[in-house]
C-alpha cells in the first residue's frame, strides 16, 4: 500500500491543508465562505462521533462483561486480571490528570485566544449544570436512570449507559449458558458491525480534520495570523504532555508492578515483547495486535498458555491504560484552551468516566477519540473542542495503543507468577 493510502498519513495531509487553507482564508478575507461552507464538513464528521457513541459503549461493554463468564472456572486468577488491570487503569489516569495540571500546556494560550474560543463553543456542551455543585452522592444518584432510552438519547448521559450496559452484561453471565448464548452472539455480531461502522467513520476523518481546523483557524487568526501559530505550539505542548505521561506510566508503575509481583527486570521484559509493541504501535490496534502478543507472551516471556488465553483477550477488551491517560490529558487540555476551569469534582468525573469508558473502548483505531466524546460530554466540555487536537492523534494514538499492548502483556506476567504459571525467558538472537 502506498504512503498516502493509509489513514494516518490522509489525516495529516488534512491537518496540513486545514492549516494552510486557514490562513490563506483569514489573510485573503475568505472567511465567511470558510464558515458557511467548509464548517458544516466538520460539524457532520463530530455529529458521527457523537452518533456512534451509545451503541459503541453499551454493546462493546456487554460483550466485555459477557466474555468474562470464564470466571466462573477461573475465580481467583480472574479476579486478579481485574483488580490489577482497573488498578493499572486508575493510575493511568491519576498520572495524566497530574501532568497536564502540572505542565499546563492551554495556558500557553493568550487570553485573548482563550476568550475566543469559548465565545466559539459557547452552548456546544450538552448540559450546563456546574457539577462542582453537586454532591458525590448526587453523582451516584444520576448515574442510575430511570428510564433507559430517556438516557440514550442524550450522550451527556452516558454514564447511565455504562451502568446500564454492566448491568444487562452480569444479568447475561448470571443465566445458564445454553439460554444466554444466543444473545452473546447477537451483541457479538452488532459489536462487529459497530466498529466496521467506526471504521467507515474514520475514513472520512481527513476531510473532518481538514474543516475543522480550517475552522478553528478562521476563528482564532481574525486579522492577527500570530494567534494561529499559538495554538500550534500548545498543540506542541499538549502532544509532548501526553507521552511524558505515557513514560511515566510505563517506566514507573509497570516496574512497581513487576517488583510486586514478578522478579522479571523490565529491561528483560521489554526485550522479549518489542515486536508486539511495535506492531501495536504500527497498527494502533491492541486487537489486531493480540495474536503477536500472545505469541511473544506465551514463547519468549514463560507466561503458560491457559494463563495467557484468558488475560490478553479480556485485556484487549477492558484494559486501555494509554487510552485513558490520553483522555484525561485531553479532557482537561481542551478546558484549559477555552478557557473552562475544571473543578475537583468533575477532574473526578473524568477518573470515573474514563475508567468505564477504556472498558468498553474498541481495541481499533479511532475508538479512542470516541471514547473522548463521552468524557469531554461528561464535565461538559464542548465536545468541538476536539478539532484543537484531532491533528496530532493519530500519531498520539499509536504511543498509547503501544502502551495498551505493553500494559495487557505486563499484566500477564503478573498473574502467571502469582500463578506459579510463569516459565523462563527466551530471547530472539
Amino acid at each position: 500500500m502506498r504512503w498516502y493510502k493509509k489513514l494516518h498519513w490522509q489525516i495529516i495531509i488534512g491537518l496540513v491543508l486545514g492549516l494552510l487553507w486557514g490562513l490563506v482564508s483569514a489573510s485573503s478575507g475568505w472567511n465567511e465562505f470558510t464558515s458557511g461552507t467548509i464548517r458544516p464538513f466538520g460539524t457532520i464528521f463530530i455529529n458521527l462521533l457523537k452518533l456512534v457513541a451509545v451503541p459503541l459503549v453499551l454493546v462493546s461493554l456487554v460483550v466485555g462483561v459477557s466474555s468474562l463468564n470464564n470466571m466462573s472456572r477461573l475465580t481467583r486468577m480472574g479476579g486478579k486480571t481485574i483488580l490489577i488491570y482497573l488498578a493499572t487503569t486508575l493510575l493511568a489516569i491519576t498520572i495524566g490528570l497530574t501532568v497536564v495540571n502540572v505542565v499546563d500546556p492551554g495556558s500557553s494560550l493568550p487570553e485573548s485566544t482563550r476568550v475566543s474560543l469559548m465565545e466559539n463553543y459557547s452552548g456546544t456542551g450538552t448540559n450546563t449544570k456546574n457539577t462542582s455543585e453537586n454532591s458525590i452522592l448526587d453523582f451516584l444518584v444520576r448515574i442510575v436512570p430511570q428510564n433507559f432510552f430517556a438516557s440514550a438519547s442524550e450522550n451527556g448521559n452516558m454514564l447511565q449507559i455504562v451502568f446500564v450496559a454492566i448491568l444487562l452484561g452480569l444479568g447475561i453471565i448470571s443465566i445458564p449458558a445454553q439460554k444466554s448464548q444466543t444473545l452473546i452472539e447477537v451483541f457479538d455480531s452488532l459489536n462487529e458491525v459497530i466498529i466496521k461502522i467506526v471504521d467507515l467513520i474514520m475514513k472520512l476523518a481527513p476531510i473532518g480534520v481538514f474543516a475543522l481546523m480550517a475552522s478553528v483557524i478562521v476563528d482564532l487568526a481574525g486579522d492577527d495570523l500570530r494567534d494561529a501559530v499559538t495554538l500550534l505550539k500548545a498543540l506542541a505542548w499538549y502532544s509532548l504532555t501526553v507521552v511524558a505521561g505515557l513514560l511515566i506510566h510505563v517506566f514507573v508503575v509497570y516496574s512497581v508492578l513487576f517488583k510486586i509481583f514478578s522478579k522479571m527486570k523490565l529491561s528483560d521484559f521489554f526485550r522479549a515483547i518489542r515486536p508486539a509493541i511495535l506492531l501495536g504501535f504500527s497498527t494502533s490496534s491492541s486487537l489486531a495486535t493480540l495474536p503477536v502478543t500472545m505469541e511473544r507472551v506465551e514463547k519468549h516471556l514463560g507466561v503458560a498458555e491457559e494463563v495467557s488465553s484468558f488475560v490478553l483477550p479480556v485485556g484487549a477488551t477492558i484494559n486501555m491504560d494509554g487510552t485513558s491517560l490520553y483522555q484525561a490529558v485531553a479532557a482537561v487540555f481542551i478546558a484549559q484552551a477555552i478557557g473552562m476551569d475544571l473543578s475537583l469534582a468533575q477532574q473526578l468525573t473524568i477518573v470515573f468516566t474514563a475508567t468505564a469508558a477504556s472498558i468498553g473502548a474498541a481495541g481499533v483505531p479511532g475508538a479512542g477519540i470516541i471514547m473522548l466524546v463521552i468524557v469531554l460530554q461528561a464535565v461538559q466540555v464542548p465536545v468541538e473542542g476536539i478539532a484543537l487536537i484531532l491533528g496530532v492523534d493519530r500519531i498520539l494514538d499509536m504511543a498509547r495503543t503501544a502502551v495498551n499492548v505493553t500494559g495487557d502483556a505486563a499484566v500477564s506476567v503478573a498473574v502467571a507468577h502469582t500463578e506459579g504459571k510463569l516459565g523462563t525467558l527466551h530471547f530472539d538472537d
